[in-house]
């Protein structure tokens, strides 16, 4: 008797097509950034490359399920308030947030500085978890705060293990100058984010807030990727050039840490 074929499932046209819509769907929801927050329709089919009416029929399906909103006075897009309730849901749950805290309490305690926890969404470093020493006030970052990646130290941190073309788009966006001390110009910026690739560690100058300097190491995933890192804050009469350089080992110790717990392998040298 011939053995049995193992069963292969056929995918049905109709399978295909839903695939597809979701595909579509998904390309108009990436359309939408932190510079792109409010598209017409045509820009969004510009952007997504799909013809107009099926961007408007995706769009009006979107916006049925409340992922995009559209403004009644000029007819724009934008995301739906559903997107952020699911993200906040995915942020409460994710590894990263419930493997590094017990690092960052330590870290914090070790340094007497403010912790945070950043993760990178693309374009914008996002702070999704801190610990203070004590009751100790700080004018760092707050949770959930979207900053900018290239004049912070989370984000530098997280910005220079980024692929070129991604570093080449947040330079393409543009470098504003938040103090005298921002790196405001793509060579200083790329030259920058070498010596952090070098070194292993980022240092934020008073380059986003003016009195407040911090120094930040990469966080990597199972599969190697730099997709968090992990700062110490604090002021910058505290936060002194011989403070920073004796932090740093243990703020890459610490990130290197959480990057096993959360199964990242390093190979050997």
């Amino acid at each position: 008797m011939p053995a049995s074929k193992p069963s292969q499932r056929v995918v049905s046209n109709e399978d295909k097509s839903r695939i597809q819509s979701i595909s579509k769907m998904m390309g108009i929801l990436e359309c939408f950034s932190s510079v792109n927050r409010r598209l017409q329709l045509a820009q969004v089919a510009a952007l997504s490359g799909l013809p107009r009416p099926t961007a408007h029929r995706m769009l009006a399906a979107l916006k049925e399920i409340g992922f995009i909103e559209q403004e009644v006075r000029s007819g724009s897009y934008g995301l739906g308030i559903r997107l952020f309730e699911l993200g906040s849901i995915a942020l409460a749950n994710m590894d990263i947030l419930r493997e590094a805290k017990p690092f960052m309490d330590r870290l914090s305690k070790l340094a007497g500085e403010s912790c945070h926890l950043g993760v990178f969404n693309g374009f914008e470093v996002i702070v999704v978890e801190r610990e203070e020493p004590g009751d100790r006030s700080s004018r760092g970052l707050r949770p959930s705060e979207n900053s900018p990646v290239y004049c912070t130290g989370v984000g530098k941190a997280l910005l220079a293990f980024q692929r070129p073309e991604v570093i080449e788009q947040v330079i393409a966006i543009g470098l504003k100058a938040y103090t005298p001390t921002t790196l405001c110009t793509a060579q200083a910026l790329r030259s920058e984010l070498a010596r952090v690739r070098e070194r292993g560690y980022a240092i934020d100058n008073e380059e986003h807030q003016i009195w407040v300097r911090c120094v930040a190491a990469p966080i990597r995933n199972a599969s190697g990727h730099v997709f968090a890192s992990i700062s110490v804050t604090g002021s910058a009469d505290r936060m002194t050039d011989a403070k920073i350089d004796s932090l740093a080992p243990l703020v890459v110790q610490t990130a290197a840490a959480i990057s096993r717990q959360i199964g990242h392998e390093p190979t050997a040298a």
